[in-house]
């Protein structure tokens, strides 16, 4: 797949930086994706696309060279000016957004999930192919220090054959706040299923590669709520490994991040990346203190037949997280006409295993996948 940057070299520090458009500048679009373009080392953040003046306000704070659009159009109108768009605006407008984009020339980064459907997502993924144009996903979350870990160790053989991956996305918020992710419309794309299932399902993929059968549990806990709340996904993968999931907003005492059981070895993993929770507190990758490390105290532990509450098991070293790594690799692929670091077709897998766990929700059934 190529892109419309001409590719250069394979290091963006070499070439003039990428010039981004960013669509939307609510949660995703300042806490997550304009810090970490703003830090990596090949892109500089162009253009803000909102109309809202606080929004407005709070980028050129930050941000004291960026630009504004009122609309996407402005963009579409500068595309031979621009290099990539990144699209962070609510889940329903990603794919007509994705398509003007690539419509008008310009490569493209989604925030998750893609679509609603895994059809729409391959529907994109060959607009781009033919178009010659990257598109990717923000799949964060593969960045995780948490991750990163649990990844080394089951590349290394510390667990040996993986038999179980638990993972938690846990949250207690008894309240809900409203707004379109707490929608019961289905246009709305949505409800946890969608939000941190996409982490949690894609982080599973990823790990233990494709699913035979996908079972569900999803309700909605919370008075006020429409949207699911509280969701667990089973998933059974072609290698043998099964995948239990847990995504909640009504957890009022945390379990463990990860629980892998081997057959040699497990780890447990308590506590969030910290990521997120620095971003949000306005810190930045650039500040003098290290980016995504984490104390000692929170490291997970590595063992059988012991329980790490008792201090049983090895402490392994988290390593330290970094979403910078993912634009650092989109830099790259625009400039060297290579793969993203999340491609399309990964994201329409996920897409097909979330279908699959709101119909096996709603059935009560299992589903299998072809």
């Amino acid at each position: 797949m190529t892109s419309t940057v001409a590719p250069t070299s394979s290091d963006p520090s070499s070439a003039a930086p990428l010039r981004v458009a960013l669509l939307g500048y609510g949660l995703a679009g300042s806490v997550f994706h304009a810090p970490m373009i703003a830090a990596t080392e090949g892109l500089v953040l162009d253009t803000v696309v909102t109309s809202n003046e606080e929004r407005r306000a709070q980028a050129r704070e930050e941000f004291p060279d960026v630009s504004f659009a009122g609309s996407p159009d402005e963009v579409w109108a500068r595309a031979a000016e621009l290099d990539l768009v990144v699209v962070a605006t609510p889940n329903k407008t990603h794919v007509p957004l994705a398509r003007a984009a690539l419509g008008a020339g310009l490569p493209v980064v989604v925030d998750k999930p893609l679509a609603g459907t895994a059809a729409e997502a391959r529907e994109l993924a060959a607009l781009a192919e033919e178009r010659g144009l990257l598109l990717s996903v923000f799949q964060n979350r593969r960045w995780d220090n948490d991750f990163l870990t649990l990844r080394a160790l089951v590349e290394k053989g510390e667990l040996g054959d993986v038999q179980r991956f638990e993972s938690r996305f846990e949250r207690w918020r008894p309240q809900p706040k409203g707004g379109w992710r707490e929608s019961g419309d289905p246009a709305e794309i949505g409800g946890l299923l969608y939000d941190l299932g996409s982490h949690v399902v894609d982080q599973a993929l990823t790990l233990f590669g494709p699913v035979t059968q996908v079972y569900a549990e999803s309700d909605v806990r919370r008075p006020g709520a429409a949207a699911d709340d509280d969701t667990f996904i089973a998933l059974t993968h072609a290698g043998g490994v099964r995948s239990h999931l847990y995504v909640s907003a009504t957890t009022a005492q945390l379990g463990p991040r990860f629980r892998v059981l081997g057959s040699r070895a497990g780890y447990v993993k308590y506590g969030l990346d910290p990521q997120e929770a620095a971003l949000r507190e306005g810190r930045r990758p650039s500040d003098p203190e290290a980016w995504g490390e984490e104390p000692e105290e929170l490291w997970g532990r590595l063992g059988a037949g012991e329980s790490p509450l008792t201090g049983g098991g090895t402490p392994v070293p988290t390593v330290p997280g970094d979403y910078r790594a993912y634009y650092a690799g989109v830099a790259q692929a625009l400039l060297s006409g290579g793969a993203p670091p999340v491609t399309a077709g990964e994201a329409a897998g996920t897409l097909a295993v979330l279908e699959a766990a709101r119909h096996s929700a709603t059935t009560g059934t299992v589903v299998p996948l072809p």
